[in-house]
């Protein structure tokens, strides 16, 4: 659908790659005051994708909120994209969303159709997810920002967090990257027709469906990779999983116009946040390129699942996962703590 409204040209950072630096959050959560409760399973100090507290011996709450500037013009289409990256935090920590609230801020001056189109976009992949959206909050502001505050369920013994993975475990991502250096493209009119459609078609994607399809495999550990990048968040499942994590550069998936664009110097700032972060904890063992090692940084926005699971279980699982999610691939393993928390291999 096309809009006169260009929602790109309103926002200094677009998607994931608004978000604040991993480093520079911590440390302004450091040493806060907060109560503590044997319920919490999983808290902001886990640096995970959602909060979990355990209601009854059965059943535990799962709590998450994410939003951005528009990563499209499309305003039904970003609403979609905003909605799958809020809702992909539940489907990380093996749960299921039921409910949402809106988060919406748009300038005084945007047109209600388009307003509109953004909502109708968040509902639309909420129907899909079987969420109900219950209400939220809309105030004016100089750029547009949308995004859902979700609460799901899960079984407190079958919750997946990012720090549980074991040695021996291989390594799944089910979504190729390259979604960071592809939208900065396409605000330079360099990504169009096929190429666009397929990046705009994997950020719209719900990661309810790989979701689904691991919860039949004794996933050890999971997240989504959004924001921090492929290497930001694998050093995360690393550090509190107390494990090494090894990426083979060869088999992990981008989309087809990543590497020559990030060559071009197509790389969001989000990138290099994300590198000033993690780089200390990563060990090169080959000697990957400066722009697929941009890839590895790069934010992904509504990006997919990475999976920890022993290696029987995920080439049992990887078949399944492949009908769902096409470029799913084992991209690494897991070993005792090494040279390093993240270590990248040819």
């Amino acid at each position: 659908m096309e809009t006169e409204v260009k929602l790109t040209r309103l926002s200094g950072c677009a998607g994931c790659g608004a978000k604040m630096g991993a480093g520079t959050l911590a440390q302004m959560l450091e040493g806060f005051r907060t109560h503590h409760d044997p319920d919490l399973l999983v808290g902001y100090d886990r640096s995970d994708d959602a909060s979990v507290y355990r209601l009854s011996p059965d059943r535990a709450l799962i709590q998450t909120t994410d939003f951005f500037p528009p990563i499209v013009d499309d305003p039904f289409l970003y609403g979609q994209i905003a909605a799958a990256n809020a809702l992909s935090d539940v489907y990380a920590m093996g749960g299921e969303p039921r409910l949402a609230l809106n988060i919406l801020c748009v300038p005084e001056d945007m047109a209600q159709s388009t307003v509109r189109e953004i909502l109708r976009g968040g509902y639309d992949k909420a129907y899909e997810a079987g969420v109900i959206i219950t209400g939220g909050h809309t105030i004016h502001a100089p750029e547009s920002i949308y995004g859902l505050a979700v609460t799901g369920f899960v079984h407190p013994e079958k919750m997946l967090t990012n720090a549980a993975a074991e040695p021996g475990d291989l390594l799944i991502l089910t979504k190729p990257l390259g979604v960071g250096v592809l939208t900065t493209a396409v605000k330079a009119e360099l990504v169009e027709g096929p190429a666009q459609e397929r990046l705009y078609r994997q950020m719209a994607t719900l990661n309810k469906y790989a979701g689904e399809v691991i919860k039949d495999y004794p996933v050890h550990s999971c997240t989504d990779v959004t924001g921090f990048g492929l290497l930001g968040h694998s050093l995360e499942m690393a550090q509190g999983s107390g494990c090494s994590i090894h990426l083979r550069l060869s088999r992990i998936p981008c989309l087809p116009e990543a590497l020559p664009l990030a060559e071009m110097g197509f790389v969001p700032a989000g990138a290099y946040r994300n590198r000033a972060f993690a780089q200390k904890s990563v060990k090169a063992l080959s000697s990957p390129s400066r722009a697929l090692e941009d890839l590895l940084y790069d934010p992904q926005t509504s990006g997919g699942l990475l999976l920890a699971l022993p290696e029987r279980e995920a080439e049992a699982c990887l078949p399944r996962l492949a009908r769902v999610c096409s470029q799913a691939a084992v991209i690494g393993y897991v070993t005792k703590p090494g040279d390093a928390p993240v270590l990248l291999e040819a």
